[in-house]
């Protein structure tokens, strides 16, 4: 007997659903009181608030799971083609601006349509900052672009005075107008044409000392009519060129200068000229037709093997004292000045030098 009304219950439960066969059943009196049933009302009943927690339950994980599914679309990042795509890159200044389009307003463009999109500006990552960073190093200029950059820039300019040391410069820089005095030592220089001083007339001093000058033009210092100092020291030089005649002071020292470098009239017309440096040379003798103006003379370290008479004196005039020279310097060549007793009468010191 129970067990056909247990089955007939579960037949209802399917039909009806538990919630309204619960409520149809104790809405009828005489179910509800009957002691033969108060078993299955009750076990019903636990039944039923059992199933109401367990649907609470699954709602709410459904409500999570949706709010999920509606949360992770927005959270995933975009393709890096796609947001490459449609970046656009702007570097403002005062003068110049650079932006990259994407390839859809390139083609707007292209079909004369003039359409301009604007498009949000992405912050760049690190690997960006680190290309940013490459090009710049990359764009640095090098030395020989350092050599056209402005004189005053490269070198230090001070009230007349260009100060160009050790800048690793290979030709003289374009000088100021106004510029009367040019330091360019320990460089690596090679050459000095004319062209390097044209339309420089207030030039008072060049030094180019610690080069590697090789040749100087003929003309390059004709026009300079106001040098008064000229510096050549440690180069490599094989001759002198054309000296400006208000010339003071020439230092040609440690070069590589021979006798057939020197004209025969090189300091003919010097009338100036008081200082004349031309030790550690390849000399073979003293350079002729020394103007009466000198007063030191270093001619040490050469390989001068003899004098004359007229080489300081002059030997037609047993009177001539040749009173202005203060030094001369002829050690270190292999000339035996004691053999020589009347190249040195007109002079008031003898020169130093060895003499047997």
């Amino acid at each position: 007997m129970l067990a056909k009304i247990f089955t007939t219950w579960k037949l209802l439960l399917k039909l009806l659903g538990l919630e309204i066969l619960f409520s149809s059943l104790k809405s009828t009196p005489s179910f509800s009181h009957s002691p033969s049933h108060l078993g299955l009302v009750h076990s019903l009943e636990h039944l039923l608030k059992k199933t109401k927690k367990t649907f609470k339950t699954a709602a709410t994980t459904m409500r999570s799971t949706l709010l999920l599914l509606l949360l992770v679309p927005l959270t995933q990042p975009v393709p890096s083609t796609q947001q490459d795509s449609h970046v656009i890159s702007e570097y403002g200044s005062d003068n110049s601006e650079e932006t990259m389009f994407s390839q859809d307003d390139e083609d707007k463009y292209q079909d004369g349509k003039n359409i301009k999109e604007k498009v949000p500006m992405i912050i760049p990552d690190e690997n960006s900052f680190q290309l940013q960073r490459d090009e710049t190093v990359t764009s640095l200029p090098t030395k020989r672009e350092n050599d056209e950059m402005p004189t005053c820039l490269l070198c230090v300019c001070l009230s007349g005075s260009v100060y160009c040391e050790e800048v690793d410069i290979d030709a003289v820089p374009p000088l100021p107008k106004e510029s009367a005095y040019l330091y360019a030592r320990f460089n690596k220089i090679k050459k000095l044409t004319a062209k390097d001083f044209a339309d420089m007339p207030n030039l008072r001093r060049l030094d180019f000392t610690g080069n590697l000058i090789e040749d100087i033009e003929d003309g390059t210092f004709s026009k300079l009519s106001l040098l008064e100092e000229l510096s050549l020291a440690e180069n490599q030089l094989l001759r002198l060129p054309v000296l400006p005649s208000k010339l003071i002071l020439l230092n040609a020292k440690h070069n590589k200068i021979k006798s057939r470098g020197i004209k025969a009239n090189a300091f003919k017309k010097l009338n100036k000229l008081s200082f004349l440096y031309l030790d550690h040379n390849a000399l073979e003798s003293v350079p002729p037709n020394l103007p009466e103006s000198l007063r030191i003379i270093h001619l040490q370290f050469n390989n001068i093997t003899s004098v004359t008479d007229d080489t300081f004196c002059k030997s037609n005039d047993t009177r001539y004292i040749r009173d202005r020279i203060e030094e001369i310097r002829l050690e270190g060549n292999p000339i035996i000045l004691g053999k020589h007793p009347n190249s040195f009468i007109c002079l008031k010191r003898l020169p130093i030098g060895s003499y047997f």
